[in-house]
C-alpha cells in the first residue's frame, strides 16, 4: 500500500494505522463498523481498550492524511476519496469502459502484500484478483486475434508464472506461438507443461490441451467447410407457400408457430434448397435455453477457432470477422428470445434462418414466416406417406378424424402415423377412438414438445392456459385473463402467450374487445399440467357480474331472478360500463362464451355460478328469441342445482324452462314446470318468485283457452305483488288482466286495468312497460297513435322483437282502413324481424296476415302462397 501526495510518498505512522487505512480503502465510500476494524487489527485477542485504541488510530490517520478524508458514520468510519485518486476504483472503472491495457497497467503485484492481511479483506480482494485474471486473458486473446503474437506470448507467460496449472492459458500460449511462426517453441512448451503435470501432479494434460498440441503437430489450420444441416425428411409434406417465401434471397428469416407445427422440418427443407448459394458452409445450432456465450463458442469452433475468446462481445466480433469473407448459412433452431441470438448474427452476406415458438420481434428487416396446422388434404397425404396410402384410402373418415385430432400439426400426425405403422394390425378407427378418449395419450412426441414449451412459461402464464382451456372452444375477451389471475389487467400475460403461439388472437368483437382462443391440443395439455380451480371460479364470478350488469341495462327485466350466493368478482366499473354500454350488443358478442361458461360451471360443480349465469341471460334470450340456448343453459344448470341440493336454483331454472315451453306452445309441460317452481319458491318463502311463477301459470291458461283460470292466477299474483309493494310486478299483472278483458270483449274493464297499468309504468319510468300497455290500449281503441307511440318506444329501446309485434298490430289497423300499401310494408318489416329472431309463431301470424291482405287486394296467387306457407309454419310447431 502506497500513498502519494503531490508526487511525494506520504508516510503513515504504525502498522495498525496502515491496517486501518487499508480496511477503509477497500470499502471506500462506505462505512466500516468498529467491530470489523477491531477484527482486522486484532485478529486473535483484542484488548479491552480496543474501541478506544481504534479512535486513537483514527485520530492519527486523520493527522497523517489531512484534508478531511475520514468521517465517522454511526458505529464505524468511512473514507471518501476523489475520483481517480484510488487505483482500485480506477482499475474497476477502466475495466467497465473496456480499456483493458490501461486497467492492467495499474496493477503492481499482489494487493496489500506489504501488510499481514485479514480474512475480512478476502471478500473484496478475491473477486478483484479474478477480474484482473479475466481482463488479462481477454487482452491476450484480443492481441492474438489482432496478430500481435509476441505481445500475447509475453502476457500469457506472465499469467502462467502466477497460475502455472491453468491449462486454458497454456492452450492460448501454444496457439500464440504457433500463429507467430514459432512451431518448435510451441511443441517444446507443450512438452514442458506435460512433464510438469506428470511429475508434479501425476496427470496427463486435458483433452483440449492435447488437441491443441495435435493440431500444431499436424500443422493444421482448423476449420474445414462445415456442413452441419440435419437430415431432410423424405416424407416432408405441404408448406409450398412458406418454402417459396424462404427461397430467398434474405439476410434473416424467422419461422415461428406453435409447438408441433413442423418449424424445424420446414427450416431444414428450406436450408437444403439454399445450401448451394453458401459453399463456405452451413451451420446448425440447437439454441433452446442456452446462453449466447455457449452458442458463440460452438459456432466459432465449427469454423476453426479452437479457443474462443472469453467474452460474448469478443466472440461475437470474432464470428463476424471470420464470416466477413466466407458467407455461410446459419440455421438457429428453437430460439427463445431475440437477446439470445442477436450476438450470433453475422452482419454480412451470410444468411440466418431461425425457428422459434415465439413471435420474434426486434430484428429489423427479418422475413417472418408463420406456420400452423396443415390443410386436411396435406395432413392426409402426410399420414398416408407414413402408414401407407392404402390404409388411409380404406378408412378415409377415420384418417381425417385422426388428422383433426392432431390439430393437423405435422408432429402430431407423425406421432399418430408412427403409432399406426408400428401396429399394422390396428384399423385407423382404433387409433381414432383412442385419441377421442385421450387426445394426447398416443401422441408422445407432440406431448414432449408441449412439455418443453410449457416448462419455459412463467407460473402465471402456465396457470392461465389451463383455465382458458377449461372454458372450452369459444373465444374469450381479454379481461378473462385478468380475472383468472385476480388482477384488473393482465395484458402482459396475454401478450406473452400470444407471442409464444399458445394463445390465438382471433379478432375483435362488435363491442371492441380483442378475443383470444387456446388451441384445443394446447388447452388439453395445459389442463393436465396445471389446473387452477380458484382462477376458474374468479372467471365465472366475473362473467356473473358482467352478465347481471348488462341484464339490468336491458329494456325489460321484470321477472329476472339472481343467485344471491353466487360468487362475484368485480370488474373495474369503468370497464364494465364501457363493455355493456350496448347491453344487447354485449350479450350478442358474448353469447357463445356465456353459454359455454354455464356448462363449464356445471361440470366443475359450481352450481351457484351455473344457474346464476343462466338466469342473468334470460332477459336477453327473451328479447332475441334464443330459445335453444335458453333451454340448453337451463337444463344444464338445473342438473347442477339438483346435484348440489340447491333448491332455489332448481326452482329458478324450472321457472325459466317453463317460459321456453310456453313460447314453444308446450302448454302441459310449461304448466308442470311453473307448478314445480311455484311449490319450491313457496316452501322457501320467496313470495315474489312464487308470484312470477303464478303469472306464468296465468299465461299458460290464457294461451290454452282456459280464461277463467288465467284470470284467477293473475289476480292471485297481483295480490302478492301488492302485499310486497312490488310495483313493477303490479304493473305487469294489471296489464295481463287488462289483456284478458280485452280478449273476452269487456272493453270497460280492459280500459280500466290498462289505464292503471299505464299510470304505474309512467310513475316507475318503465318505458318498456309503457310501450307494451300502449299497444294494448291501441288495440282496445283501434287507435293508430297508441301503436305509433309503442313502436317509437320499442325502437328507442332497440327492442326489435316487441317492435315487430307493434308493426304487426299497426298493420292490422291499416288493413282495416284500406291502407294496403303501408300495411304491407309494415308486415314485411315485421316478418323479416321474426325470421331473423327465430320467432316462428310471430312469423306464422304475420305470413297469415300478408296472405289475407293480398287476397283482399285481389292478388290470389300471391295470397295463396302466403297462406300455404303460414299453414306449413303452424304445422311445424
Amino acid at each position: 500500500m502506497e500513498i502519494r501526495s503531490a508526487g511525494q510518498i506520504t508516510r503513515i505512522s504504525g502498522k495498525k494505522t496502515r491496517l486501518l487505512l487499508a480496511t477503509l480503502l477497500l470499502n471506500a465510500g462506505h462505512a466500516v463498523g468498529t467491530d470489523q476494524i477491531v477484527e482486522v487489527l486484532w485478529p486473535e485477542r483484542p484488548p479491552r481498550s480496543a474501541q478506544a485504541n481504534v479512535r486513537t488510530y483514527v485520530s492519527t490517520l486523520r493527522s497523517d492524511l489531512g484534508g478531511g478524508y475520514l468521517r465517522g458514520d454511526g458505529c464505524g468510519y468511512a473514507i471518501e476519496v476523489p475520483d481517480g485518486a484510488l487505483d482500485l476504483l480506477e482499475f474497476e472503472r477502466l475495466v467497465a469502459a473496456g480499456r483493458r491495457a490501461e486497467a492492467l497497467a495499474l496493477w503492481r503485484g499482489a494487493p496489500l502484500c506489504d501488510l499481514p492481511g485479514s480474512p475480512l479483506w478476502d471478500r473484496r480482494l478475491e473477486p478483484l484478483r479474478e477480474v484482473r485474471l479475466r481482463v488479462a486473458e481477454e487482452l491476450a486473446v484480443s492481441r492474438l486475434e489482432q496478430g500481435e503474437h509476441a505481445e500475447a506470448v509475453a502476457q500469457l507467460r506472465g499469467l502462467l508464472a502466477e497460475h502455472p496449472y491453468r491449462e486454458d492459458l497454456w492452450q492460448q500460449l501454444l496457439s500464440a506461438l504457433h500463429r507467430g511462426g514459432r512451431k518448435a517453441e510451441a511443441l517444446r512448451t507443450y512438452g514442458a507443461i506435460r512433464a510438469q503435470l506428470v511429475d508434479e501432479l501425476g496427470v496427463e494434460p486435458g483433452l483440449d490441451l492435447r488437441r491443441t498440441y495435435e493440431t500444431i503437430l499436424a500443422d493444421e489450420e482448423p476449420g474445414s467447410v462445415p456442413m452441419q444441416l440435419p437430415p431432410d425428411l423424405p416424407d416432408f409434406t405441404g408448406r409450398e407457400v412458406a418454402l417459396a417465401a424462404l427461397a430467398g434471397p434474405f439476410r434473416l428469416a424467422v419461422v415461428s408457430g406453435p409447438p408441433g407445427a413442423g418449424k424445424t422440418a420446414l427450416a431444414v427443407r428450406a436450408a437444403y434448397a439454399l445450401r448451394e448459394r453458401y459453399p463456405a458452409g452451413q451451420l446448425y445450432l440447437e439454441v433452446g435455453d442456452r446462453d449466447p456465450a455457449d452458442l458463440l463458442a460452438e459456432l466459432l469452433r465449427a469454423i476453426g477457432v479452437g479457443y474462443p475468446p472469453p467474452s460474448v462481445a469478443e466472440r461475437s466480433a470474432l464470428l463476424r470477422s471470420r464470416l466477413a469473407n466466407r458467407p455461410m448459412l446459419l440455421v438457429l433452431d428453437d430460439v427463445v428470445s431475440v437477446e439470445q441470438v442477436r450476438p450470433l448474427l453475422p452482419g454480412n452476406d451470410s444468411a440466418v434462418l431461425m425457428t422459434s415458438g415465439q413471435r420474434i420481434a426486434g430484428l429489423p428487416g427479418a422475413l417472418s414466416v408463420e406456420v400452423g396446422g396443415l390443410t386436411p388434404d396435406e395432413g392426409l397425404r402426410l399420414l398416408g406417406r407414413i402408414v401407407g396410402s392404402d390404409r388411409v384410402a380404406r378408412e378415409p373418415e377415420a384418417a381425417l378424424a385422426i388428422v383433426a385430432a392432431c390439430g393437423a400439426l405435422p408432429l402430431g400426425v407423425r406421432s399418430a402415423g408412427a403409432r399406426l405403422a408400428a401396429r399394422p394390425g390396428w384399423s385407423l378407427a382404433v387409433l381414432r377412438q383412442r385419441l377421442d378418449d385421450d387426445r394426447l395419450g398416443d401422441l408422445k412426441e407432440l406431448r414432449a414438445s408441449l412439455d418443453r414449451t410449457y416448462t419455459r412459461l412463467p407460473g402465471e402464464a402456465a396457470r392461465i392456459l389451463g383455465t382458458l382451456g377449461l372454458l372450452g372452444e369459444f373465444a374469450q375477451p381479454g379481461w378473462v385473463v385478468g380475472a383468472a389471475l385476480d388482477r384488473s389487467r393482465a395484458d402482459d400475460v396475454t401478450d406473452l402467450l400470444v407471442d409464444a403461439n399458445l394463445l390465438r388472437l382471433v379478432g375483435t368483437d362488435p363491442v371492441g374487445q380483442p378475443r383470444y382462443l387456446v388451441p384445443e391440443l394446447i388447452g388439453t395439455h395445459a389442463r393436465r399440467r396445471d389446473l387452477d380451480p380458484a382462477g376458474l371460479g374468479r372467471v365465472l364470478a366475473a362473467w356473473t357480474v358482467a352478465a347481471e350488469h348488462a341484464m339490468r341495462r336491458l329494456p325489460t327485466t321484470v321477472f329476472s331472478l339472481t343467485s344471491a350466493r353466487a360468487p362475484r368478482w368485480a370488474l373495474p366499473p369503468a370497464m364494465l360500463d364501457r363493455l355493456t354500454a350496448d347491453p344487447a350488443g354485449w350479450f350478442e358478442a358474448e353469447h357463445d362464451a356465456l353459454v359455454g361458461a354455464v356448462t363449464v360451471a356445471a361440470l366443475s360443480g359450481l352450481a351457484q355460478s351455473a344457474w346464476g349465469l343462466a338466469a342473468a341471460m334470460v332477459p336477453y334470450f327473451d328479447l332475441h328469441c334464443h330459445y335453444d340456448s335458453w333451454e340448453r343453459t337451463h337444463q344444464v344448470a338445473l342438473a347442477a342445482a339438483r346435484s348440489a341440493g340447491d333448491r332455489y336454483g332448481e326452482a329458478a331454472m324450472l321457472r325459466g324452462l317453463a317460459q321456453v315451453s310456453l313460447y314453444r306452445d308446450r302448454y302441459e309441460e310449461a304448466a308442470e314446470q311453473f307448478i314445480r317452481a311455484r311449490t319450491i319458491f313457496r316452501e322457501l318463502g320467496d313470495v315474489r318468485a312464487e308470484a312470477t311463477s303464478i303469472c306464468g301459470l296465468g299465461a299458460v291458461s290464457q294461451f290454452d283457452g282456459n280464461l277463467p283460470q288465467a284470470l284467477g292466477h293473475f289476480r292471485r299474483a297481483l295480490s302478492m305483488f301488492l302485499e310486497l309493494g312490488d310495483r313493477r310486478g303490479e304493473a305487469f299483472t294489471r296489464q295481463a288482466i287488462g289483456r284478458f278483458h280485452l280478449r273476452t270483449g269487456d272493453r270497460a274493464q280492459a280500459s280500466r286495468w290498462l289505464e292503471q297499468a299505464m299510470r304505474l309504468a309512467q310513475e316507475l319510468g318503465d318505458s318498456h312497460r309503457e310501450g307494451c300497455v300502449s299497444l294494448q290500449i291501441g288495440r282496445l281503441h283501434r287507435e293508430i297513435s297508441f301503436h305509433r307511440h309503442a313502436l317509437d318506444i320499442f325502437e328507442s329501446l332497440r327492442d326489435r322483437h316487441c317492435g315487430a309485434y307493434a308493426l304487426q298490430s299497426l298493420a292490422g289497423l291499416l288493413v282495416d282502413r284500406g291502407e294496403w300499401s303501408p300495411a304491407s310494408d309494415g308486415l314485411e318489416r315485421s316478418l323479416l324481424i321474426f325470421q331473423e329472431l327465430g320467432d316462428r309463431s310471430g312469423e306464422a301470424q304475420t305470413t297469415q296476415m300478408l296472405g289475407e291482405l293480398h287476397r283482399s287486394a285481389g292478388r290470389g296467387r300471391l295470397a295463396r302462397d302466403y297462406l300455404e306457407h303460414a299453414s306449413t309454419l303452424r304445422r311445424s310447431f
